[in-house]
């Protein structure tokens, strides 16, 4: 063994420490160390390699990354296990720099928690680092990300970004490093680094980048060859995304099926039409759970009838999907799909309008809600932490309450929808809203109460500048009224987030008899209430209004109120057009004498131009056209005046019921009255004599139309 103390091992053995110790001293000295304690942190760092180096016999560019992991601390507690207590946690951050320098050890994302923003200052210069992250962070802020500013989780996902590429410089950046931490990010990581590259992309350095997509659950229960079947038909179909999913789904559920009862059919195109109507008989009969892959979300219902409507919507979908590979040719045509897989009559009659409104009462609650909310009302939603301005949120409710559109349509409403016109009385101004096109139609202007304009207006005052928007169903880049943060309001806030807080701050429950309150509902109810209004809206207009195509779809958002039905009933008069009261004298000192017995006429019944003695009136056919019978009296004779001369008269109405050519007589005048004369010239009076042998004797008097009386 050489003797260290001899000038040649000497030299030898200096040379083998300079060659460990010069690269570190070197990145020791690019290391930014502002303050003498950050200075003596980083001599540590270099000691503590040197330590390593003696424990583990070999120097530190030869060490693996599990030595350089166990070096380093996968956790805290590890990283104390390994050094001596001189060595804390500020010196850990330098001993990551010195291997991140180093080159030694770059797989930063194996060391669990440690501080990105602190690293990258110490390795790229806190000056640089805080440039790049207020350049960013600036666009952010500008488009409402407030937490780019103030936060730290931006900084950090930016800091282990520069990082991962090895460069601070925003230029440097490409799509391909936010891919890659995409991959491997959970859900909060993946939106920052989608603002980092919508940030980057408004500066100019990048393309905009496709929205993120949400991963499909894995298909289970299905055969390969049917879901090639399903993914070629949704790629070519031109429906929309919502509407491809249904039929999507409903496919599976009907291959399932297949496997059960029908094992051997592999493809759509050796379907038959006995397969067709067995199938129809199995949805007939198919319960809530049968066949699905995920019943969490209908867990309340398994096992129950499925509805109606149910029904026709897997039966639509199937026959969408034949008639599309029919249609191009896919399969040959072995069956009508309209009529093999025809929705069954019974099945039909279960489905009409039944526009789900909201009480009166829980919806003027509503009203006063969404009127009145404040700050308070959203920071106790379950989404406080993200809730969105009081003035959009505002804004949003007074759109659903007095706005009659659907959630699709007010989240894609634009700056600048709310025009106000004057009108030509000097009243208030008019509010119109400029609705984008819609579901089933081209855009539409539609009045709306000033109430939406006022809301509309305040937040359109306060609102950030956002970048141009796709409009997912016209295509056009526009400027989204209900935007912030460069992302437009979802249409899921409504029901899971702004209906909830409208229900709390009114003191009202979620579900009513109808079912759940959702955004929907308000569209029904509103034209419901414009419908049953003290000066309704006609059918065609409120079609206007609600931007329908047809009447037929109005008649399912409008339920005419059992209030207005009941006075339409009355206003009919039903009863009243088949009644008549007329006036009844009697004659009291003919009934207390006793007279009325031995047949002296003690009731009459005023027919306007003479009384009828007749105590049968009601029964007699003559009481429209009466006949000069031994029982007519007429007002101008000596004896009906004596008789309206007495005082002790008792007078009376009463009411009786008419036949079709009596009433026809009471409502059409002399032609009805004359016919009406015809066809009873032959009829016996109560006399005994009929018209026809009293007119050979003396002439007939017609009687005009019975009078009714003041409060008929």
């Amino acid at each position: 063994m050489r003797d260290w103390r001899r000038p040649r091992a000497r030299r030898s053995v200096w040379r083998a420490l300079d060659r460990l110790v010069s690269p570190l001293a070197d990145v020791r000295a690019t290391v930014s160390t502002p303050s003498v304690h950050q200075r003596r942190s980083a001599d540590a760092a270099v000691a503590a390699v040197l330590r390593g180096c003696a424990v583990e016999h070999s120097p530190y560019w030869a060490w693996s990354a599990p030595t350089w992991v166990r070096v380093l601390g996968a956790t805290q507690a590890e990283f104390h296990a390994v050094h001596p207590p001189w060595v804390d946690r500020q010196v850990r951050h330098y001993l990551i720099a010195l291997a991140y320098l180093l080159d030694c050890f770059t797989d930063l994302w194996q060391l669990g928690n440690y501080k990105r923003l602190a690293l990258a200052e110490k390795i790229f210069g806190a000056a640089r680092i805080r440039a790049a992250v207020d350049r960013l962070a600036t666009v952010l802020g500008g488009w409402g990300y407030q937490d780019a500013q103030k936060g730290r989780a931006f900084p950090r996902v930016l800091c282990e970004i520069f990082l991962i590429n090895r460069s601070p410089r925003l230029l440097d950046l490409t799509p391909a490093v936010l891919a890659g931490l995409r991959t491997t990010a959970h859900h909060e990581k993946r939106t920052r680094l989608f603002q980092v590259q919508r940030a980057l992309a408004a500066l100019g350095l990048m393309a905009v980048p496709d929205a993120p997509v949400v991963p499909r659950a894995v298909i289970q229960g299905v055969a390969p060859p049917w879901i090639g079947w399903v993914h070629r038909w949704e790629s070519t179909s031109t429906l929309t995304a919502s509407t491809r999913h249904h039929v999507r789904g409903c496919v599976l559920k009907a291959r399932r099926w297949l496997q059960v009862e029908h094992p051997t059919i592999a493809e759509p195109g050796v379907w038959t039409r006995e397969l067709c109507a067995a199938y129809v008989a199995a949805i007939d009969r198919m319960r809530v759970g049968d066949f699905a892959q995920r019943c969490d979300p209908v867990r309340d219902r398994l096992g129950q009838p499925l509805s109606a409507r149910s029904k026709e919507g897997y039966l639509g979908a199937m026959r969408q999907g034949f008639r599309d590979c029919q249609e191009w040719g896919w399969i040959p045509r072995r069956f009508d799909p309209s009529r093999a897989l025809a929705t069954p009559r019974a099945v039909k009659a279960l489905i009409g309008p039944t526009p789900r409104v909201i009480a009166d009462d829980l919806w003027a609650k509503l009203l006063w809600a969404g009127l009145n909310l404040t700050d308070a009302d959203l920071a106790t939603s379950r989404n406080a932490r993200s809730c969105y301005p009081v003035d959009l949120v505002r804004a949003l409710a007074v759109t659903w309450l007095f706005g009659g559109l659907r959630s699709d349509e007010i989240v894609r409403l634009r700056v600048g929808c709310v025009r106000w016109q004057p009108r030509a009385d000097g009243a208030d101004r008019v509010c119109l809203l400029d609705v984008p096109a819609h579901k089933t139609g081209a855009p539409f202007t539609k009045p709306v109460d000033p109430l939406v304009g006022q809301a509309i207006d305040a937040w359109e005052a306060v609102r950030p500048a956002q970048p141009p928007l796709l409009d997912p169903r016209t295509g056009e880049l526009v400027a989204l009224l209900f935007c912030l943060r460069a992302k437009r309001v979802a249409r899921y806030y409504f029901n899971q987030a702004l209906i909830p807080a409208l229900c709390r701050k009114a003191e009202v429950p979620r579900t009513d008899a109808r079912g759940r309150i959702t955004s929907h509902r308000a569209r029904s109810t509103i034209a419901s209430q414009l419908y049953n209004a003290k000066e309704p809206m006609t059918l065609f207009e409120l079609q206007a209004w609600l931007g329908h195509r047809s009447p037929q779809s109005t008649q399912h958002y409008t339920q005419i109120t059992p209030t207005r039905l009941a006075q339409a009933y009355v206003d009919a008069g039903y009863f009243a057009r088949n009644l008549r009261t007329i006036e009844v004298l009697i004659d009291r000192e003919a009934v207390q004498s006793g007279a009325a017995a031995s047949g002296t006429p003690w009731q009459y019944f005023d027919l306007g131009h003479g009384y009828c003695t007749y105590n049968f009136f009601e029964q007699c056919p003559h009481r429209m056209a009466c006949a000069r019978c031994d029982f007519y009296l007429p007002k101008g004779s000596t004896h009906a005046q004596l008789l309206e001369a007495k005082g002790h008269l008792q007078r009376m109405l009463t009411t009786i019921p008419l036949t079709e050519p009596e009433r026809a007589a009471v409502e059409d005048g002399a032609a009805a009255v004359e016919q009406l004369l015809n066809r009873l010239a032959d009829t016996p009076t109560p006399a005994g004599p009929t018209p026809r042998e009293l007119r050979e004797t003396q002439p007939l008097l017609t009687i005009t139309p019975l009078r009714r009386s003041q409060g008929a």
